[in-house]
């Protein structure tokens, strides 16, 4: 007898593609409540967004220097929702090369 136990053995896994690598985390500090940590594609898409607090968002970013402000035209779309001050106040994050 084989090791299926006369039961249909399941199907071989097949791989599904992956999105693209998160390329940046961008902290947009809030007025009032907790900072936002934004995640973006290469392109500027947005992938995620959670609290810049969380222990996940400080081990992303040990160790990597950000640039501050977001103010440049690539994040226009990226950032809409945010005012010109948020947005001068915002640490970008570039996470992999």
């Amino acid at each position: 007898m084989s090791q299926g136990f006369g039961r249909e053995l399941p199907p071989h896994h097949v791989q599904p593609i992956h999105r693209e690598v998160t390329r940046y985390l961008v902290i947009v500090p809030a007025v009032e409540g907790p900072s936002v940590a934004r995640l973006f594609l290469e392109s500027r898409e947005q992938v995620a967004e959670v609290d810049a607090a969380t222990e996940e968002v400080t081990t992303m970013i040990k160790g990597v220097a950000p640039s501050i402000g977001a103010t440049g035209p690539e994040w226009d779309a990226a950032l809409a929702g945010h005012s010109a001050a948020e947005r001068a106040a915002a640490a970008v994050y570039a996470l992999a090369l």
